[in-house]
């Protein structure tokens, strides 16, 4: 399944604010549809979806590319649901949105993949690139690179960068300290049962 491209504020209805995803709010407080006031209590497997959705709505990913994820995260050592925010945040896109590239994940991929970005001096234009600690993520130097990184970063609407980042507002260079922490993690959401969803695949 490709890539979702249609309505955002339809998806923040339905699952809740999603940081990556837009960030466009509603005065609608029901969820999307026809059946938007059903009350109905949600089965076990519905509330496992949601929070499944919600990671790939935020993080702008396909269905098996968040498969890809879930494996390489269970295959590593360590506690697989920070793993596997570790990896998603170690996205190039995922980075250039957090240091206020642009305004979205989606936006942010847009910008790398037009080869604005460069990792450690050379250009990038691979949106699902894995930085690594003490990688320095700039800007191509061109007139049009720099003007549009500037206007975002004015119109930024985080204002603290994550710790395991840090940002050269002279340069407009960021540099990779290390892997994130649990609590730098805007998304509101529960990692295990995502992990749960996946568990029979």
């Amino acid at each position: 399944m490709s890539r979702y491209r249609g309505p955002k504020l339809r998806i923040t209805r339905r699952l809740g604010t999603l940081p990556g995803l837009t960030q466009k709010t509603t005065t609608r407080t029901g969820r999307p549809g026809q059946h938007g006031k059903n009350t109905k209590k949600p089965t076990e497997y519905g509330i496992r979806l949601e929070e499944k959705q919600k990671l790939k709505f935020n993080y702008g990913l396909t269905e098996s590319q968040l498969f890809q994820y879930i494996k390489e995260a269970r295959r590593r050592k360590g506690v697989t649901g920070l793993i596997l925010f570790q990896l998603l945040e170690m996205r190039l896109d995922t980075i250039c949105f957090s240091l206020g590239f642009a305004s979205t994940i989606a936006g942010a991929r847009q910008i790398v993949n037009h080869g604005h970005v460069t990792v450690n001096g050379k250009l990038v234009n691979i949106a699902s690139f894995q930085c690594k600690p003490n990688d320095i993520i700039g800007i191509k130097n061109k007139t049009s690179s720099k003007n549009l990184i500037q206007t975002n970063l004015k119109t930024k609407r985080f204002a603290n960068i994550p710790s395991h980042l840090m940002f050269n507002e002279t340069k407009f260079e960021g540099k990779v300290n290390d892997y994130c922490r649990r609590e730098d993690i805007l998304l509101d959401l529960n990692e295990l049962l995502v992990i749960e969803y996946y568990s029979r695949r």
